[in-house]
């Protein structure tokens, strides 16, 4: 079902699968390059459907639904990687511009695939192997030590789908589920990074600055862009990898590379093939955002600039608490400090939950990284760091 009484397009459209936060922070760049975005949601309470004008109500599983989403655009693209990619290859099929396609989206859907494809071409990753029962995960954990990381091959993210395992007898209960899994080495890794680069479909590639992202319980709460102290040889090294993968899984449109900084080099853990959290600095840190930059890449326009617009830009998760009310707080916010940039997403508050971010810049570390700690806690939660 489309939204009614719209007008003829202008410029191009690009049509996104999902109607998440990634899709309506795109809409802002989209305006200002001349670009329609059609989105296919599931319900009109979505983030993004809230500000886009052409919705398209339907289901991401349903190849009738991504058919009539896709008419008329110059290309598709993802909101998420949930979508099942036989899918995502008949789509392809039809003649429409999907971007990424399905042989390198499911290196972002498939973790076994993406590990196979990884160690394949050189990339450095830690030791996997798929597994389907206990003695599977002791024979792995017998040749690279406890604890042994499980993950679903499909689906997980945020920290879901991911058990650290110190014993046997824990897997059982993972094993139980039915999920298919695989296992892997637990890396003792000192930080983690993340290189976001973008590809077009003729080939011309740009890396951002490599940046240092912070969790807390499986979900990234603050990006440090660039990563301090970051040796420049190993920054070098970090954007040479994603450029690499992207390039040799055919990547176009963005691709956020997740890594581990160990004490003897970088190790690859995840990928994802869209805007990402580890790149949401970009809107108001970079000559170009994450967003503009990925449908500039999709329409296969020429890449922009990835500097960023400050020595020091710190991204700070706003993760909703018990008390709701985040808009009578914009106030002290703004006033304590105006160089703050608030993004909320349009989401209905609850515990835990990613309702926005705020983006702090200056030059020195210290002093950004406490602006943008102060305005995150008093917004979601009300109170002081």
């Amino acid at each position: 079902m489309s939204s009614p009484s719209l007008a003829s397009p202008i410029g191009p459209v690009v049509g996104v699968i999902g109607a998440g936060q990634l899709a309506r922070m795109t809409q802002q760049a989209a305006i200002a390059l001349g670009i329609e975005l059609r989105v296919l949601a599931n319900s009109p309470d979505e983030s993004a459907a809230r500000v886009i004008a052409d919705v398209r109500l339907g289901d991401y599983r349903s190849l009738a639904d991504l058919r009539d989403l896709a008419k008329g655009c110059d290309a598709v693209t993802f909101d998420h990687e949930h979508v099942p990619t036989e899918h995502v290859r008949a789509l392809a099929e039809d003649g429409f511009a999907v971007r990424p396609g399905a042989e390198a989206l499911v290196h972002a859907q498939d973790k076994a695939v993406m590990r196979e494809r990884l160690t394949a071409i050189g990339v450095p990753c830690p030791p996997w192997r798929r597994v389907e029962t206990v003695a599977d995960v002791e024979g792995f954990a017998a040749e690279n030590g406890w604890p042994v990381v499980l993950k679903a091959v499909r689906g997980g993210y945020d920290g879901r789908g991911v058990w650290v395992c110190h014993s046997a007898g824990e897997t059982t209960e993972v094993l139980a589920s039915g999920v298919p899994l695989m296992a892997e080495g637990f890396v003792p890794f000192e930080r983690e990074l993340a290189v976001l680069v973008a590809r077009s479909p003729h080939g011309q590639g740009v890396s951002y600055p490599v940046v240092e992202t912070v969790q807390r319980d499986g979900i990234c709460v603050e990006v440090l862009a660039p990563a301090p102290g970051l040796d420049p040889e190993w920054a070098a090294v970090a954007q040479r990898i994603a450029l690499t993968i992207a390039k040799e899984l055919g990547v176009t449109g963005l691709l956020a590379v997740e890594m581990f900084a160990t004490p003897s080099g970088l190790v690859v853990n995840e990928l994802a093939m869209r805007p990402h959290n580890s790149g949401h600095w970009t809107i108001d840190g970079a000559r170009t955002s994450q967003y503009e930059q990925h449908l500039r890449a999709v329409l296969d326009l020429p890449l922009g600039s990835p500097a960023p617009t400050a020595p020091v830009v710190v991204m700070a998760n706003l993760l909703g608490g018990d008390d709701p009310d985040i808009f009578s707080r914009y106030e002290h916010v703004m006033a304590h400090d105006p160089g703050i940039k608030v993004h909320f997403y349009g989401k209905e508050v609850r515990p835990g939950r990613k309702i926005g971010h705020v983006t702090a810049m200056g030059t020195d570390l210290d002093e950004v990284r406490a602006r943008a700690r102060h305005a995150a806690v008093y917004l979601a939660e009300g109170r002081y760091t």
